[in-house]
């Protein structure tokens, strides 16, 4: 089966309406810089909630996901069930403290504790995975959005960015938390009917499907050998800890939602919304994996010689899907993608603007509002277009996803410690904790980097550099309160 018509119309008319509805934001936006970065605090609780859920479901989780369960099990699943620890902590510890401090950045807490360089280094971190962050993901978009229509996959990267650019920049932070709602509730009617499609249309049947799958080990959540050099259940548990203290803890796409929230309260009851939502959610994903396993196994003619892994999905949503149906998916999986990166572009503008643009700027009051919304329209622009080119320019990379998360963990890894750091130490020793930083991004370099070829799994760059830079601040004040 072939996309239609009805294909192409349903999925333009939702990206469009996607569009226009944030842009419906813009004189909400336009009041200031708090409406633009923090909605004046005025969202609902749920959708606080559903853009919670929207940000840490991009396109890598649509098709990352059933990708690897089609091609392994379910060891991606473990990463799924570290999140309630996580927005507990959330909800005991972050929320309150960020909703204390009063700023809408995320690093404001750290200047408190060890003064401007830290608030600046972990910033800059920021600024730099975001802007990797948002050319990834418009590169993994257009690659499956390439497979099913043959756009150009440049086209692709340019006009999804400057169409999400657009209600990022004229809706700010409302348009994001809104249209993430929206594009959320699309995306798990998406993944739904794609499972029950998969269940019911086995030739013999749902049994077949989950008798091929438990036959070939499908089911699996993956190894319990003791091993740092493979993916086993305990590597991805840890793996996931960290990763999601690092999004619920100093994430600003994470912490300028709480602060969206009408109270503590809300922003609390949001986040354990957003983030428990992702269990079920995730779970249907690797199912549609599994389950894409036994209907191609049943039925081998139907799926092409080498379309594998993360392709067959794509694949499947173009050829398997009921007219209709086939446009609503894509829509899904583009809406994940746009999500993301206009999340990114109103997080990077909103730290461009307070982490250093009010720090070395001082505005006359006659013109302080119109200057400011200009630094964050400016901020928004730039990092969408740093964003579209860096997707051009990875076009030529192979293993974009690898080179990605090697990025990520460089960077996350040395905020993370950091911030831990400076949360369990009541005294802050500043000399400690740059040393303790060098260190940190020594290991962080040492595992991330093909040239020194280290044993241990990616998965755990996070955690030994987090490590490594929390363990030697802690006994660097332990030492400096000796002395005293």
């Amino acid at each position: 089966m072939e996309l239609t018509w009805l294909d192409y119309l349903i999925f333009f008319i939702f990206v469009g309406g996607v569009a226009f509805f944030g842009c419906s934001f813009f004189r909400r936006s336009s009041k200031g810089t708090d409406a633009f970065t923090k909605a004046e605090g005025t969202i609902p609780a749920w959708v606080v909630g559903m853009s919670i859920f929207a940000t840490f479901v991009s396109s890598i989780s649509f098709l990352g996901l059933p990708g690897g369960s089609y091609a392994g099990n379910w060891n991606q699943l473990i990463f799924s069930f570290t999140i309630p620890i996580a927005t507990w902590l959330a909800a005991k510890v972050f929320i309150p403290l960020y909703r204390g401090v009063g700023s809408v950045s995320a690093y404001q807490f750290l200047e408190d504790r060890y003064g401007y360089w830290a608030r600046c280094y972990v910033a800059i971190c920021y600024l730099l995975t975001q802007v990797c962050r948002v050319g990834s993901i418009l590169l993994l978009l257009a690659i499956p959005i390439n497979t099913m229509f043959g756009w150009d996959i440049a086209t692709i990267i340019v006009v999804t960015g400057a169409l999400t650019l657009i209600y990022a920049v004229l809706g700010g932070i409302s348009a994001v938390v809104w249209t993430d709602a929206i594009q959320g509730i699309i995306l798990i009617a998406g993944a739904l009917i794609c499972a029950l499609i998969l269940t019911f249309g086995m030739p013999e049947g749902p049994g077949q499907l989950f008798s091929i799958a438990a036959s070939d080990g499908k089911f699996s959540l993956g190894s319990l050998g003791i091993t740092l050099r493979e993916p086993t259940v305990w590597v991805v548990l840890i793996y996931g800890i960290f990763i999601n203290l690092q999004n619920y803890g100093i994430d600003q796409n994470y912490v300028q939602r709480y602060m969206t929230a009408r109270s503590t309260g809300e922003a609390v009851k949001a986040t354990m919304f957003g983030g428990l939502l992702y269990i079920p959610v995730s779970l249907v994903f690797v199912y549609i994996g599994t389950a894409l396993y036994s209907y191609y196994t049943a039925s081998p003619e139907l799926l092409p010689e080498g379309v594998t892994g993360d392709k067959v999905f794509p694949y499947f949503i173009v050829h398997g899907l009921p007219t209709g149906i086939t446009g609503l998916v894509i829509a899904s999986l583009f809406s994940a993608g746009m999500s993301t990166v206009a999340t990114s572009i109103n997080s990077s503008a909103t730290i461009v603007f307070t982490d250093f643009y009010k720090k070395i700027h001082r505005s006359s009051p006659v013109d302080e509002r119109k200057s400011h919304m200009a630094v964050l329209y400016t901020a928004s622009a730039v990092v969408g277009v740093m964003g579209i080119l860096i997707g051009l320019a990875m076009m030529s990379i192979d293993g974009v996803l690898d080179a990605w998360w090697k990025l990520s963990s460089i960077f996350s890894g040395g905020m993370l410690g950091l911030f831990l750091l400076s949360l369990v130490c009541k005294k802050p020793n500043r000399t400690g904790a740059i040393i303790a930083v060098v260190l940190g991004l020594c290991v962080i370099a040492y595992m991330s980097l093909p040239v020194f070829g280290s044993p241990i799994h990616t998965y755990l760059t996070i955690v030994f550099g987090t490590t490594t830079i929390f363990l030697v601040g802690f006994l660097f004040s332990k030492l400096i309160k000796k002395h005293e």
